[in-house]
């Protein structure tokens, strides 16, 4: 089974990547920290999109009582999330001195697009440790336990 993620959080990943695009294209050494920059995100979005965020879309089912056929094969991709999450957890610490070296540098160059692009990114890498990478692997545990319940 295919599990979407949610359009909120694709609309989010999308516009991120476009504000880092244009990053890139600073010029000087605020483009070069932008391009360090997405070359640290890219593979770690990739990952998101592979196996940390396809959970979530089960979210809104889980909560009205569904029982979508196939979302047993959830468990492949939160079973994945949980055996990288440290993995994960490097990498956004690796994207946060990135950023923290982008926003100093917007900073002195006045750059306030640039200064609260850095600030939206840091919030986003919170709320995905705070609240969607523990929300996708609650999802895989629900999920587990609908079919060990089935079984007992």
């Amino acid at each position: 089974m295919n599990f979407d993620i949610p359009s909120s959080l694709k609309a989010e990943h999308e516009a991120l990547h476009e504000e880092l695009r244009l990053a890139t294209r600073a010029g000087g050494e605020i483009g070069e920290a932008a391009q360090t920059l997405a070359r640290l995100m890219h593979p770690h979005f990739v990952k998101e999109d592979e196996f940390a965020l396809p959970p979530l879309g089960l979210l809104a089912a889980l909560t009205r009582g569904e029982a979508p056929a196939g979302m047993a094969d959830v468990l492949a991709l939160t079973d994945r999330l949980e055996a990288e999450m440290p993995t994960m957890l490097q990498e956004h610490q690796e994207i946060v001195v990135a950023l923290q070296r982008l926003r100093a540098l917007a900073a002195r160059a006045d750059r306030a697009d640039l200064v609260d692009f850095a600030d939206g990114l840091l919030q986003h890498a919170r709320t995905e440790e705070e609240v969607m990478y523990p929300a996708a692997l609650l999802v895989g545990r629900y999920v587990r336990s609908l079919g060990n319940a089935a079984k007992g």
